[in-house]
């Protein structure tokens, strides 16, 4: 049973992702499609327990605000080093001061940065998609599905932990620095998702909890499934005529990459839809996305290890 229900939580987070599809289809309006949402998706209905799915009003509010402040910022910023650690600084500010486990809000704040979205349209497309993702699963809950997906696995432990807010205060500075110093080099080379918003998200969790044991315990997997899926999203992107097809079989086979290594990584699926709302996506957008993956896991080991140090 408890096999069938993941099955099924799954499916809700694919149906979902694609009902979004359709709704850019229909309405011909890209900014619906909030990337990030695949990965709070599929959180949610497969962990209908954890510490995003808990908060259904802050889950909300906080991608909506922080994607109002990526607006701000974008309106009267070029694309810089600068803007893009402000704008990462300011969502993270808007985390704290909501007392939000939302980290995949500063996804929400970048991304206006990263493809240069100035619209309104976009912070009013994700309050409308969170609404009806935290009416679904409130639906969800009424289930009971709770009964049979367990919160008290060791995976499930460690993804708790990441997701609640980091306590000592030295990982701020790591951050920033690793945001600024890709920032710097994607505007550089011109390769924007060098730093793709979600890696972000991952690097406030790896920087914030740097001794949590199990927690990316195969870190080289990292890099590779986001290039996997970075390259699903770049195929169906451009083999399919509409939205609906090509988002739909991204996340089938995203969430078929993520079962293949076993496992949890939310950020990847929204890797694999992030080119569905670029313009002209190349095969430079996995190869960036897997070498900016690769700098991550590799900046974070230097934390991990200096932060032991001082400790003896």
């Amino acid at each position: 049973m408890k096999y069938t229900t993941r099955l099924f939580a799954e499916f809700l987070a694919v149906t979902f992702a694609a009902g979004i599809g359709l709704a850019v289809d229909t309405t011909g309006i890209s900014l619906i499609l909030f990337p990030e949402i695949a990965a709070l998706a599929y959180d949610v209905f497969t962990r209908p327990r954890g510490k995003w799915a808990s908060q259904p009003i802050r889950l909300i509010a906080t991608p909506t605000i922080t994607a109002i402040l990526g607006v701000i910022i974008t309106r009267h910023f070029e694309y810089s080093a600068l803007s893009v650690t402000v704008v990462a600084l300011l969502s993270l500010f808007a985390i704290n001061l909501l007392r939000s486990n939302i980290g995949a809000s500063i996804s929400a704040g970048v991304l206006p940065m990263t493809l240069g979205v100035t619209s309104w349209g976009y912070p009013a497309a994700i309050l409308a998609g969170l609404v009806v993702l935290a009416i679904a699963l409130t639906l969800w809950k009424h289930l009971g599905p709770h009964r049979y997906l367990s919160e008290t696995s060791k995976e499930s432990r460690i993804i708790e932990t990441a997701e609640t807010p980091p306590k000592e205060r030295s990982w701020i500075f790591a951050l920033t620095a690793f945001v600024f110093a890709f920032a710097a080099v994607a505007q550089i080379t011109g390769l924007r998702f060098l730093l793709f918003p979600p890696l972000i998200v991952v690097a406030y969790e790896l920087f914030g909890h740097p001794d949590l044991p199990g927690w990316m315990s195969r870190p080289l997997l990292f890099p590779l499934v986001c290039f996997l899926t970075a390259s699903v999203g770049l195929l169906c992107s451009t083999a399919f005529h509409t939205e609906f097809l090509g988002v739909t079989v991204t996340m089938l086979c995203s969430i078929a990459i993520l079962r293949m290594f076993k496992v949890h990584m939310p950020p990847a699926l929204a890797v694999g839809l992030i080119p569905f709302v670029i313009a002209h996506p190349t095969i430079w957008y996995p190869i960036s996305v897997s070498f900016g993956a690769a700098a991550l896991i590799a900046s974070t080991k230097v934390y991990r290890f200096s932060t032991q140090r001082k400790a003896t």
